[in-house]
């Protein structure tokens, strides 16, 4: 692979490890060797090739770390039933939300799963994505949940994006488990998790938090379950209502919990004191059609490290453009775009256990950057209704250019 220097940068923004902050850089070049950020300053030496940014934005490339793209269908007749008054809970209620997706899921050939997640990672580095986390959790079976993670295996040793697969069993119980909900966190417990484990793709273990969902006695059975097979755990938590899920995240110790629309401030403390990560979803808020969103300024101001995720799915979340989430963010969490762009990218990918490779643009880190079609970082949020990417660097290659 020949270097490369990337120059004529307008502004670079990015994360820095040294002064433990958001900085911006004016009239600096970057040198790429091998896939890695070689070097970054002004009046750098020469390159074996040269990229011309024309005087336009720098940022490190997103890392989205809260998705859920291994699905066969779509579900906007249920975003028509919410445009018409009906909420998640209810549709969820009548058989739809995570339940309409299964049935399509385990009935649909690997090789056209595999070739709609391809399609959906394409979309994703065009929104400047280089990183994702991946979840199963529309199978919920031994053998669908085993499909879906093989599904993102494939589809990772095969594509430029980064994919970080997580098992998620416990999305929700099956039509065949409704009134055997402790057979089935068995089943999760004793089958599913020893199974995903011997498969060696997983890196997480999720769980959905919630009433009607997952209790946080069974949560704690799954999540200790996990950890004793090496999946780090993570938790969808508060969502709807104070389950008490934030403060168990807390007391598990586990890597991120990610909603919070309804945290209590003994949640928020709990993860403060334990160090979890916050992930926060505006674009599920915005596209369930609700109005409270999670409390940012609590849960910045108790020190917690939050990270933003887009939470693409097929039904509460249809989004996949980090760039719109980062809209969300400064218009209803009110971030600053500086901290909004730490939290799609640093903390993000802190969040998956990866900010020492990925996450900034920093010497000895994977060379992912985004170079934009605007020169301030502040027009980010501002261009919603137009595509703004202009080249998505990965590993130092270009995996995409408008």
């Amino acid at each position: 692979m020949k270097s490369l220097k990337i120059g004529n940068i307008g502004e670079l923004i990015s994360y820095n490890t040294e002064k433990d902050a958001m900085c911006r850089y004016n009239n600096v070049e970057i040198i790429i060797d091998k896939g890695k950020i070689l070097e970054i300053g002004k009046n750098l030496g020469p390159a074996d090739k040269f990229f011309d940014c024309k005087n336009k934005l720098v940022t490190p490339g997103f890392v989205d770390p809260h998705t859920h793209p291994v699905f066969y269908n779509s579900r906007e007749d249920e975003f028509l039933m919410r445009a018409g008054g009906m909420s998640y809970e209810e549709i969820s209620a009548k058989g739809g939300g995570i339940l309409n997706s299964i049935d399509s899921l385990r009935n649909t050939s690997k090789s056209l799963l595999i070739d709609k997640v391809k399609s959906r990672m394409n979309n994703f580095l065009k929104f400047g994505t280089t990183t994702v986390e991946c979840k199963s959790g529309y199978g919920l079976s031994t053998i669908s949940e085993l499909k879906s993670l093989d599904i993102i295996n494939t589809v990772n040793q095969d594509h430029k994006i980064d994919m970080v697969p997580t098992f998620m069993g416990a999305h929700a119980f099956p039509k065949e488990y409704q009134n055997r909900k402790e057979e089935y966190v068995d089943l999760i417990c004793n089958e599913m998790i020893p199974e995903v484990a011997k498969q060696g793709i997983a890196k997480f273990n999720d769980v959905f938090c919630e009433n009607g969902y997952f209790d946080l006695d069974q949560t704690t059975k799954i999540i200790n379950r996990g950890k004793k097979y090496n999946l780090y755990p993570r938790i969808h938590a508060d969502e709807f209502c104070d389950s008490g899920a934030a403060n168990l995240a807390g007391e598990l110790k586990v890597v991120s919990a990610d909603h919070l629309m309804a945290i209590s401030i003994d949640g928020i403390k709990s993860l403060a004191e334990n160090d979890v990560v916050a992930t926060l979803l505006p674009g599920t808020t915005f596209f369930l059609g609700k109005h409270e969103y999670a409390p940012y300024h609590k849960i910045k101001d108790s020190g917690i490290s939050i990270a933003l995720a887009t939470d693409y799915n097929p039904g509460s979340c249809n989004i996949q453009s980090m760039p719109f989430i980062i809209t969300l963010a400064c218009l209803y969490l009110q971030m600053n775009i500086l901290d909004a762009i730490e939290s799609s990218t640093f903390i993000a990918a802190k969040s998956l256990m990866m900010d020492n490779v990925i996450g900034s643009i920093e010497k000895g880190k994977n060379a992912d950057i985004v170079i934009w079609d605007f020169s301030r970082i502040e027009q980010l949020p501002y261009s919603v209704n137009r595509h703004t990417v202009r080249s998505v660097f990965k590993n130092g290659d270009i995996v995409f250019s408008a």
